[in-house]
């Protein structure tokens, strides 16, 4: 999207640095059933923020309550410092893209994107139909609006389709038309609901990079809803992991990743998951898993049930078997060109462990081989029996541990 349509609108929103959004005990109940639990959270001007979660967990009721489509039962929003809960949802300045486009299918792609703004700056007598030879002034604020609108075209790159009506675009054209909607408002904070839900596997990769230049651009306040945790990775400054109504951990991708604090979203986030494993306290200065004898300080009580986890890229075969080893035996090999997943299967563990093995390296493990698997000590994550992160030392290296 670079190098096209770098006009007012554009130049507007990057000079702009409003858009900061606070949440302050957001509390949600449908019935009996409570969706969203004591939700406090502040999201700073320009920031991309991700909120994750598998479906029902409250993620697009938190949006909704943001845009004012919702009313919370409790708590309070604020944006750039002003509490705006009494205001309908035209009066917030946000913008929201839905899962469904929602596009009118009468209407030109210039006039759907025009909408909004025909919306708030003509009445409705301006808006009737020859309504620019009759009342003075609307020729020019038509002009205006329409101005804007191609303004707006050109950025997203869709300039060549106003003429065209909805049952002419393809999905991702579509896509663009409902961006190219929002950003006409030069709304204070960009709200989009599974925005790419409705695409095929590769456009959602294209329309991922599109949304994240499009952020870059505008430098504007994106909160994203989804449950793909690819675009959450992607294209996050931050990501709220969100279960069962409860803001598990707020952090940047990368710590989401590498430094969770909840088993939840360990197990969550990664692709292929994480690998867990049972362990057990045996002193203040090993675990054991499976028989191996880790040297870990955990600090907890000796006999104390703990989780172990490691991403399949930490674990690597073993040459030989030792007191930090765990064996099984191969039970399917992922060959996926760059990366080879080993799965092996181990007694006492009800899922297989997942291995990375570097093609380059020799040949895969093959099916029914038998495995010996190396545990890193430094590299492992302990989890209580709450799924609470443990911090642990191994050696003279310390782990760090992420609260939120």
């Amino acid at each position: 999207m670079s190098g096209a349509g770098a006009g007012p609108l554009a130049e507007s929103h990057a000079r702009s640095r409003r858009g900061a959004v606070s949440l302050q005990g957001i509390t949600k109940s449908f019935g009996a059933q409570s969706v969203l639990k004591q939700i406090s959270l502040d999201i700073a001007p320009g920031e991309f923020l991700t909120i994750l979660g598998p479906s029902g967990c409250g993620k697009s009721t938190l949006l909704r309550i943001v845009a004012g489509l919702e009313t919370q039962d409790r708590g309070t929003v604020a944006i750039d410092g002003q509490p705006v809960d009494h205001l309908r949802p035209a009066a917030r300045i946000i913008a929201m893209v839905f899962q469904s486009y929602a596009l009118y299918p009468h209407l030109s792609v210039l006039d759907n994107i025009a909408m909004p703004l025909r919306l708030s700056r003509l009445n409705m007598l301006q808006r009737l139909p020859g309504a620019r030879y009759l009342h003075p002034g609307t020729r020019r604020l038509e002009e205006e609006i329409k101005g804007a609108a191609r303004e707006v075209a050109a950025i997203l790159r869709i300039d060549e389709l106003l003429a065209r009506k909805p049952r002419q675009l393809s999905g991702g054209q579509k896509q663009r038309v409902a961006l190219g909607r929002a950003m006409v408002r030069e709304p204070r904070v960009f709200l989009m609901d599974e925005p790419l839900s409705n695409l095929d596997a590769e456009l959602r990769v294209h329309m991922r990079a599109e949304i994240a230049q499009l952020h870059r651009r505008l430098a504007t306040t994106f909160i994203y809803v989804t449950h793909d945790q690819a675009e959450a990775m992607t294209m996050s400054d931050r990501i709220v992991v969100m279960m069962e109504g409860v803001p598990l951990q707020v952090a940047p991708p990368k710590v989401i990743y590498e430094d969770p604090s909840d088993l939840r979203v360990a197990r969550f986030v990664g692709s292929p998951a994480i690998n867990v494993l049972p362990g057990r306290v045996e002193s203040r200065d090993a675990i054991d898993v499976l028989g191996a004898r880790l040297q870990l300080r955990s600090g907890l009580p000796a006999g104390t049930r703990v989780d172990v986890a490691a991403r399949p890229h930490v674990l690597s075969a073993a040459s030989r078997p030792d007191g930090s080893t765990v064996a099984g035996r191969v039970v399917h090999v992922e060959n996926l060109g760059a990366d080879v997943f080993v799965h092996v299967g181990i007694e006492g563990v009800a899922a297989p462990v997942v291995i990375r093995h570097d093609p380059a390296l020799a040949t895969a493990p093959a099916l029914g081989d038998p495995l010996t698997i190396a545990l890193p000590a430094g590299r492992l994550l302990v989890f209580d029996d709450r799924g609470g992160r443990v911090p642990i030392s191994s050696g003279a290296s310390v782990e760090k541990h992420v609260h939120v």
